[in-house]
């Protein structure tokens, strides 16, 4: 059932400093919403609970894509579309722009948010295995001030993260030390478009002098939480790929992983493609060493 829209109060303070000091107010009782995305989906089923919901979108300290030597900060507020026209971000995190490619059509890709990506916490989000491989970090706002954790930390269980009630994700915060890798992403869902995904893989690797120097592999849709393969990735790590390492890292990968059956895919399906596609990422990985 759809829910009644006169049962909630919606306001859009404007800035990010009014934003979090009605928060620090009132923390529980304020829900923010950015794009409205997946917030909308809850209301329009009549499951969104919240009462009071206070805007982020277009907020100025949230949609800004900041360069510097080090690294790429880029606020939570910035769309999927925002990622995909930025000449930096495509070239040198094209993990993240595929992932902001494959979230639902253009409508959503206008409105939702990186920043509400993360914090919804879904397990099956399409950026969220690209923001592991990268070891990004977030920093977070309240009124008490900023604080910077590791993206790898954030989410603590099923829809559950370290952010604290009076809390946002001001921006995410990418080093530049990626370029010399061979990036590797594959969604697998029900169809080639707008689809949830039943398993999605995010990779990057490099092969020097015949052996994997670095590897980072990151999963979606197969755990709890998105989740790093760090156990796969000590199996090739310092290693030549030849047929036993790589058919060792598709039993490692396997083992790792906590996939469930529901109303997408099944546990067994999901630990295949897992299987195939690590496979997959450590054969192309593979074949750029053997070329140079």
């Amino acid at each position: 059932m759809r829910a009644d829209p006169t049962d909630y109060e919606l306001v859009a303070p404007g800035s990010l400093s009014e934003v979090v000091s009605l928060l620090a107010q009132a923390p529980n009782e304020w829900y923010p919403i950015a794009g409205g995305t997946d917030v909308m989906v809850q209301f329009a089923s009549g499951k969104l609970a919240a009462r009071k919901l206070v805007s982020l979108w277009n907020l100025p300290e949230l949609r800004r894509i900041d360069v510097s030597p080090a690294e790429v900060i880029i606020g939570a507020g910035c769309t999927y579309t925002d990622v995909l026209v930025h000449e930096i971000v495509l070239r040198e995190f094209p993990l993240l722009a595929s992932a902001a490619r494959w979230t639902g059509g253009v409508a959503n890709q206008n409105r939702g948010t990186l920043g509400g990506n993360i914090v919804n916490a879904s397990p099956a989000a399409d950026s969220l295995p690209a923001l592991l491989v990268y070891e990004a970090e977030l920093i977070l706002v309240s009124a008490r001030g900023e604080r910077r954790i590791p993206y790898v930390d954030f989410h603590t269980g099923y829809k559950q993260t370290l952010l604290a009630p009076d809390e946002l994700i001001r921006a995410v915060c990418l080093a530049r030390r990626f370029t010399a890798c061979l990036s590797y992403s594959r969604k697998v869902g029900a169809r080639n478009a707008q689809a949830i995904s039943k398993v999605c893989v995010a990779a990057l690797g490099r092969v020097v002098s015949g052996a994997v120097e670095e590897v980072r592999i990151g999963a979606g849709s197969v755990a709890p939480t998105p989740v790093r393969l760090r156990e796969t990735e000590r199996a090739v790590r310092g290693k030549k790929l030849d047929d036993t390492v790589v058919s060792q890292a598709r039993k490692t990968a396997v083992s790792e992983i906590r996939p469930i059956d529901d109303i997408r895919s099944t546990a067994a399906y999901r630990a295949a493609v897992v299987g195939n596609l690590v496979v997959e990422f450590l054969q192309m990985l593979r074949a750029q060493g053997n070329s140079g």
